[in-house]
């Protein structure tokens, strides 16, 4: 299961809940002299080794009989163990949720969904509920039979846009192999702070790492010094103003946060993201990028399909707020005016 990016958050409060499982299991000889919490890890897999240790200093633990506080107790041979499990808000959630999705294409091997800012593509800390996988479930009986509800890409949260989910496990591998060659286009309108500087046109290749010095973001980074994988971002003025900048950014890398990181990294941090020093402005209260234009070829049927959404209200507002009515490329949505 693929996660969002943001910081790793407890998965839930052991001690609260009604639900409860008894289990017991005897220590093998196995794991004679291990910790409690390695031993517990492999007799109830389905729980994670955090989740365990959270369990035994609550006290739901015992150990032939006896309450243990300490995940790091050394067991042996022969003991018996008692765990009292309740359920987590992760093991809950990948639960059909009823809600409005805005559907434009769907046949028999994949739909495309217009995502909206504000809507989390699939669970992860801090957002167990609510996201577009479990309304995918509840829209598709087949999502319930695919990875991640056939879900092969992501979006973050405050970014709108088109996205293609799989219906069929074929077409989902063929999309995953698609995406890896680099052969699914996906275009970006993003808002930045600062008039442009340089070349209109810009080929940025910097891979991306997690910041070594806040967990929260990523980060361009050295690969000598840090884990990263490699990122390549195509950035085309479309408008400049005396507030900012409005451009296209074509992905060849599907990295975590990449338009963010690499238009901060030049020094044009999006309208109102915060993370990568951006700042809210022409009534943006969320990172200004938008995720217009969607085009492959159909797994299956070899059909070339394109998708194309018009900016969501806000950041249409924004632009005008700007005077930024530049659209040489036809971007829906946006004002033709010089």
């Amino acid at each position: 299961m693929e996660v969002q990016e943001d910081a790793e958050e407890p998965e839930d409060d052991p001690s609260s809940g009604d639900a409860v499982e008894e289990r017991s299991l005897l220590v093998p000889a196995l794991h004679h002299g291990d910790r409690l919490d390695k031993v517990l890890a492999t007799g109830v897999p389905e729980f994670s080794r955090s989740y365990l240790q959270q369990l035994i200093e609550a006290g739901l633990v015992r150990r032939d009989g006896r309450a243990v506080a300490k995940p790091a107790t050394r067991v042996f041979r022969g003991d018996r163990l008692e765990i009292e499990l309740r359920p987590t808000q992760q093991s809950q959630a990948f639960l059909p949720e009823p809600m409005a999705l805005d559907i434009v294409h769907q046949d028999a091997h994949l739909l495309v969904v217009h995502k909206p800012a504000g809507l989390v593509t699939h669970p992860a800390p801090g957002n167990w509920s609510g996201t577009l996988l479990n309304g995918l479930l509840a829209h598709d009986a087949q999502a319930a039979r695919l990875p991640r509800a056939g879900i092969v890409h992501r979006l973050d949260k405050d970014t709108s846009g088109p996205m293609v989910v799989a219906r069929s496990r074929p077409a989902m591998d063929a999309l995953v192999r698609a995406i890896a060659a680099r052969e699914v286009r996906r275009q970006y309108i993003a808002l930045a702070h600062r008039p442009w500087a340089g070349s209109k046109h810009r080929e940025l290749d910097m891979p991306i790492g997690r910041d070594p010095r806040n967990r929260l973001r990523m980060a361009v980074v050295d690969m000598q010094q840090h884990p990263g994988k490699t990122a390549q971002t195509t950035v085309d003025l479309l408008a400049d103003g005396d507030a900012g900048c409005l451009v296209q950014c074509t992905l060849h890398t599907g990295r975590t946060h990449q338009i963010r990181v690499h238009l901060a990294k030049i020094g044009h941090p999006l309208v109102a993201d915060v993370l990568y020093g951006g700042s809210p402005a022409a009534g943006m209260r969320r990172q200004a990028l938008h995720a217009f234009r969607l085009a492959f070829t159909h797994p299956v049927t070899g059909e070339p399909l394109c998708f194309e959404a018009a900016p969501p209200p806000d950041l249409q507002q924004a632009l005008r707020d700007w005077g930024l009515h530049y659209n040489p490329l036809g971007i829906p949505g946006l004002d033709d005016r010089a």
